[in-house]
């Protein structure tokens, strides 16, 4: 049996003519007493992106041109650890990753350490379709950019006021207590991701980040990295956010499709083992979408900035467990 039959899915008699559609922000929220007005800007900036999928959805978009829509959307937000609004790295630079996946091909294409791409999901699709890589990392990635029709900006562009203060309380811990990571878990991650099932039963993901506040050495997380943070198949698209090198170390992505393909769990079933038995709490959480347009968001945070809507009329946004 050859690859492509073994990741085939439902024939087009048995595709469904739904479809089904969910975003993160990322499972490091704000606080839980912010103030009603500073809780309304993401849940503003969520219902947003979600009424875009939707819509486009409707009109039979496919799944993969979603995903990098709405994931471009949030890239431009700065209240998101993605694009603008990225955390600073120690020296107080940006260096971005992101990925994206078609599960019914499973082509995919991503990028890691780039500085100067305004949509990082963007230039990994170019990697995607333009080339026979998978991952572009660092200064590889920013020459792959210089021939590809992708919008620059200084680095600095991706500044934000907010995020140079957590920098600086971070340096501050580290040089008081020696502490790479930051007391607060809610300051170790930050990520954006959109899932989708189209009306032509095709899955797909996308996620992209700004990585870990203060990180260093080149650090790469679990977002671009196929199978790990951002993952489609015919079974399932799945998009990660938490403490990466946890999402890394049990293939988190890859793990919950295959839970559907080959242990017959369902997606909520599949979900929740993944995320509140295999991780540890405050790593994080997911979002995922099955073939059947069945959709999930399951965290062991305090919160996980989320949206979903289906072609049922299911049209949710979330930021805790209310």
């Amino acid at each position: 049996m050859s690859l492509a039959a073994c990741h085939s899915g439902p024939s087009a008699a048995e595709r469904p003519t739904i479809w089904a559609v969910a975003i993160h922000g990322g499972a490091g929220t704000l606080d839980k007493q912010a103030s009603p007005d500073k809780r309304g800007e993401y849940e503003l900036a969520l219902t947003q992106t979600l009424a875009y999928a939707k819509d486009h959805l409707a009109r039979g978009e496919a799944a993969i041109d979603v995903c990098e829509a709405v994931v471009r959307m949030l890239e431009d937000d700065p209240h998101f650890n993605a694009g603008k609004g990225a955390v600073f790295n120690e020296k107080g630079e940006h260096e971005l990753d992101a990925s994206i996946m078609d599960g019914s091909t499973l082509r995919c294409g991503a990028v890691a350490g780039v500085r100067t791409v305004r949509h990082p999901i963007s230039l990994a699709r170019l990697v995607m379709e333009k080339t026979r890589h998978v991952l572009l990392a660092g200064d590889g990635a920013e020459l792959f950019a210089d021939g590809q029709k992708v919008e620059r900006v200084d680095n600095r562009w991706f500044d934000t006021e907010a995020r140079r203060q957590l920098l600086d309380e971070v340096l501050q811990e580290r040089a008081r207590t020696g502490a790479l990571l930051p007391p607060d878990p809610r300051q170790t991650y930050g990520t954006v991701g959109c899932v989708v099932m189209d009306m032509h039963g095709h899955l797909a993901a996308a996620t992209s980040t700004g990585g870990l506040t203060g990180k260093r050495w080149g650090r790469v997380g679990d977002s671009p990295l196929i199978g790990a943070g951002n993952y489609a198949d015919a079974w399932a698209a799945v998009s990660c956010t938490g403490t990466g090198e946890q999402f890394i170390r049990h293939a988190v992505g890859r793990s919950l499709t295959a839970r559907l393909q080959f242990g017959g769990q369902t997606l909520d079933q599949a979900a929740r083992a993944i995320v509140f038995d295999t991780l540890q709490k405050d790593d994080g959480g997911l979002i995922a979408v099955d073939r059947h347009g069945n959709l999930a968001a399951v965290f062991n945070s305090q919160g996980m900035y989320r949206a979903l809507a289906d072609s049922a009329g299911r049209f949710t946004v979330r930021i805790f467990e209310d």
